[in-house]
């Protein structure tokens, strides 16, 4: 039953986002990607801090060896990322809020291919850390999945819209969009037959995927939403923000 739900969990989210990027037009798709920036950033933030972690700490590891697992976690995506391997590219083409971490429409041509190569690896280390987690716990497992969900949506969008940039055609960038967002069901698999003999490692690995959220939020997310924005933008960002830690925190105790 556990390979299920981790199969079901990696493959929800390259459903559902590619679903939606088929369903709405380029104009709506930027403005719903933009909410969901700030709620995918509480949700992220939220998972991190509120549940992976402290189930990790919980558990018999050194604490000492836990924050520097969190620590080599951080530096480990820091690294990638800066060899385009994990990029979060949630760019907008004229969207007026300029996210286009170097993928204008002059420069998509050239950076179509490498977004999808990006977002394979990116894809493929997701279902690595969810099926590290429901190996951990179920509960665990679950959460992780609606954190992944949640920050994939926007991600996959902005990647759709950068392709449709780079001259891909709507069919086109659907099914390559969807063939990448197979690579986290490999990697769900792989993590399940590769990490079951290890548990002993589990609460490392958690804390591994809490890094990957938090990196993720503080370096990507954030800055996104640090721009001088009139007061019902700010505001709308703290509510969808709020709305984020407020259904992790509500799904966590409700565990408990």
């Amino acid at each position: 039953m556990t390979l299920i739900y981790i199969v079901l969990a990696t493959l929800l989210g390259g459903v559902a986002s590619v679903m939606l990027a088929a369903a709405l037009s380029a104009p709506l798709l930027s403005l719903i990607v933009r909410h969901l920036v700030s709620l995918s950033t509480g949700v992220l933030l939220g998972t991190a801090l509120l549940h992976v972690l402290p189930e990790a700490f919980e558990s018999t590891a050194p604490p000492h060896a836990l924050f520097m697992t969190l620590l080599v976690g951080l530096m480990f995506f820091f690294l990638l990322e800066k060899a385009e391997l994990y990029r979060h590219g949630h760019h907008h083409e004229h969207d007026d809020h300029h996210h286009h971490h170097g993928f204008d429409a002059d420069q998509a041509g050239r950076g179509g291919w490498s977004v999808l190569v990006g977002d394979s690896i990116h894809n493929f280390c997701d279902g690595v850390i969810i099926a590290a987690s429901f190996l951990a716990d179920p509960q665990v497992g679950l959460v992780t999945s609606l954190a992944i969900i949640a920050h994939e949506i926007p991600q996959e969008v902005g990647d759709y819209i950068v392709l449709l940039n780079a001259g891909f055609s709507r069919t086109r960038a659907l099914v390559y969009n969807a063939i990448s967002g197979l690579a986290a069901v490999v990697g769900g698999v792989l993590g399940y037959v590769l990490i079951d003999p290890w548990q002993h490692y589990l609460p490392y690995m958690m804390v591994v995927a809490s890094s990957s959220f938090i990196y993720v939020a503080v370096a990507d997310l954030i800055p996104q939403l640090q721009k001088r924005l009139s007061w019902r933008d700010t505001f709308l960002q703290l509510f969808w923000l709020v709305v984020g830690l407020l259904m992790i925190g509500t799904i966590v105790h409700s565990m408990h």
